[in-house]
């Protein structure tokens, strides 16, 4: 089944489920007017006792009163379905009680004839005293504890939100988990204030059986004495059977539902179901047990009073009392080892942490700070990481893959204020660092009026100041921009990553990104490698792309390119070469601002020196670079010349050359300017407005 034929389907099932769920509800309200026959009477009766039942298991075997949030809502749906079959019944008992007890339904005549024993007396006795029982004890307590769970939880919220917002800020718990702990605390709130209003439903319920009853009573008596030609005690056990029957039949749904609120409510803080709630703690003290069993064997030899029944509880609170200490011991013996088993493992794993064999170990991207610096951001520690991990997320986004994990770490090898970047262990940037002022980016322009000093931007090397936080407002006015510590830091990490992206795709990242790819594509890559193309080589050209600033994001076009190359060119800048005309589209697209493409070309001279400089073999495959060195002097000269004069405008733009030699005007341009994009006429995308910016030459 596709994701759009299975997303078809469930959306269909739950809107199956949305037009069942009115229906019910508008056929309960239906009964309220409609006559129901006797079947569909003995049906709803035993929906109500089969609905109050399962109510009360799930009150039992749910661990939190949040895990039943629905109570409420479902309260009022299993009173309603019962009031309005006390409504159905009572009209069936007032139209056709003089046909004698099975006029209102099988169950109603099966609950008089069983309950009251046929005895009319006995029914009223009974129903009478389920109703104290609901109405004065379960539901009022109930009702009490869910007006003070109510008012208590309240009065917690404040203090509750400051611990998260505590827990929060010192790291314990993370933004998502402190969302999910204040709408948990939302909903608890929410859930007492229902449960508060959902108990007046059972009470309300008791009251509105005990009229019914005592309509059906009196109502059928007249209605069989004038209208049907009863004689009063005829129609006085009859009508009074079906009435206190028909209570009988609504109470004990209610009694159970009630009891279900109670349990529910009075759950509070423990958590666990019922029975590993109330028989865990009871059974939790065995000392209490032998005493109530001494107690029961004590009664059962006291004269007058039967034997069997205190003997047989009393031996059984006394195995329990025995067996409990022992079940305690093996599970603290259990939980002692378990313990002592994740203590070897944490120390095997410290033990190989200090050992030689991970000192060997380098992280792939590593932050070391010195120590002033590490003093200084350790307060944004929290800031620090959500930024890293927000460009680490950005990075994913735009170059198709995951850079590797950034390690930080301080260094008392390093002047206090400095910090390093590492990749795999090498130093590739430093810089130092003041503290307590901040940055200020100029370039070639105007600087602020205002004592600082003169520096370089690490990330670009753009002109920029140094200035005192003091003077940071008075910076703002005059129309600069300040950069704090922790941007500047970040700001030239992001640099240094995008600069060494080739180095960071490893070939586990590689093959993660072919494992991620759909089945068509894995068949494809299963035909071209290793047959025509090995991984090794296929990271190859991914680093090629990756070297240069193109996206590996759209893989599923570059494995396509490649099987079309494979067959006829196995070199991996062949390789490379052909894929980047293949995805020029997206190429183009990702240095163009606003649809246009700034283009500045090498001139005919140029272009005809770097054309003989190629060497072919006989089959026109070039093989060699041979130019003049001097050639490559001048021509650094001047390219630096007019490519610094546009770059110093402001503007954004691309170099753009013949196929052939792309490459290689690419490996002198980028020891000028590594971030100058090179491409080839063949690179241009169709459809793509191009702006000559001029040549070199």
């Amino acid at each position: 089944m596709s994701d759009v034929t299975m997303i078809q389907a469930v959306t269909g099932g739950r809107r199956g489920l949305d037009i069942g769920f009115a229906v019910g509800i508008v056929a309960i309200l239906t009964i309220l007017f409609l006559p129901v026959p006797t079947i569909l009477i003995d049906m709803g009766l035993a929906l109500s006792i089969a609905f109050s039942v399962l109510i009360l298991m799930v009150a039992l075997w749910i661990h939190k009163p949040l895990e039943f949030s629905a109570f409420p809502q479902v309260l009022l749906i299993a009173t309603m379905l019962r009031l309005a079959l006390s409504i159905a019944t009572t009209r069936l008992i007032l139209a056709h009680g003089n046909e004698g007890v099975t006029a209102a339904g099988h169950i109603i005549n099966g609950f008089s004839q069983f309950v009251m024993s046929g005895d009319f007396v006995i029914g009223i006795v009974v129903f009478l005293i389920l109703i104290t029982v609901n109405f004065l004890v379960i539901t009022k307590g109930a009702t009490r504890i869910a007006e003070v769970g109510a008012r208590f939880t309240l009065d917690a919220i404040p203090g509750k939100q400051m611990a998260i917002d505590a827990d929060l800020s010192a790291g314990t718990i993370d933004e998502k988990e402190a969302q999910r702990r204040r709408r948990e605390l939302e909903e608890e709130s929410a859930f007492f204030g229902s449960m508060d209003g959902a108990s007046k439903f059972v009470r309300g319920e008791a009251v509105a059986s005990l009229i019914i009853t005592a309509v059906n009573i009196f109502g059928g008596i007249i209605i069989g004495v004038t209208r049907h030609g009863m004689s009063l005690s005829q129609a006085a056990d009859v009508f009074t059977k079906l009435s206190v029957g028909d209570g009988l039949v609504s109470q004990i749904p209610a009694l159970i539902v009630s009891l279900a609120a109670g349990l529910l409510v009075s759950k509070g803080g423990t958590r666990g179901s019922a029975d590993q709630a109330v028989l865990g703690q009871l059974g939790g003290y065995p000392k209490a047990l032998f005493v109530a069993a001494g107690l029961m064997f004590t009664m059962a030899v006291v004269p007058g009073l039967p034997f069997l029944p205190f003997v047989a509880l009393g031996g059984l609170m006394g195995f329990v009392g025995y067996a409990i200490p022992r079940r305690i011991a093996e599970q603290e013996a259990l939980a002692a080892a378990q313990a002592k088993e994740k203590e070897k493992e944490e120390q095997a794993k410290r033990e190989a942490q200090e050992s030689v064999k991970e000192s060997l170990k380098t992280a792939e991207i590593e932050l070391c700070l010195g120590k002033q610096l590490s003093m200084k951001l350790l307060n944004a520690h929290g800031e620090l990481a959500h930024r890293v991990a927000k460009m680490r997320r950005k990075f994913a986004q735009q170059y198709g893959f995951v850079v590797p994990d950034i390690k930080l770490s301080d260094s008392l090898a390093l002047p206090g204020k400095t910090y390093q970047i590492k990749i795999h262990g090498t130093v590739v940037a430093t810089h130092e660092m003041r503290i307590g002022e901040m940055l200020v980016v100029t370039g070639d322009g105007p600087q602020p009026d205002v004592p600082g000093e003169v520096t370089r931007e690490p990330a670009f090397g753009i002109k920029a100041m140094w200035v005192a936080e003091t003077y940071a407002n008075e910076v703002r006015r005059q129309g600069f921009t300040t950069v704090d510590n922790v941007s500047v830091l970040l700001t030239h990490l992001s640099e240094i990553i995008r600069n060494n992206l080739a180095q960071l795709l490893s070939y586990k990242d590689m093959r993660a990104l072919l494992d991620r790819l759909d089945p068509e594509y894995k068949r494809l890559i299963d035909d071209i490698c290793p047959s025509q193309i090995s991984y090794s080589g296929l990271q190859a050209v991914l680093k090629l792309l990756l070297a240069e600033g193109v996206s590996i994001r759209n893989l599923h076009l570059i494995l396509e390119a490649i099987a079309e190359i494979v067959p006829h060119a196995r070199r991996s800048e062949q390789v490379a070469e052909h894929v980047r005309m293949r995805i020029a589209p997206q190429i183009c697209g990702d240095l163009a601002e606003n649809g246009v493409l700034n283009v500045l070309r090498l001139g005919n001279r140029w272009d005809l020196a770097f054309h003989q400089s190629l060497k072919r073999d006989a089959r026109g495959d070039v093989i060699e670079f041979d130019i003049d060195p001097r050639l490559v002097e001048q021509f650094g000269n001047e390219a630096s010349q007019v490519i610094r004069r546009h770059l110093n405008e402001g503007t954004s733009f691309v170099l753009v050359t013949a196929p052939d030699a792309r490459p290689y005007v690419r490996m002198i341009i980028e020891r000028l300017f590594p971030t100058l994009p090179v491409l080839s006429h063949v690179e241009i995308a169709r459809g793509i407005e191009i702006k000559s910016l001029g040549t070199i030459s």
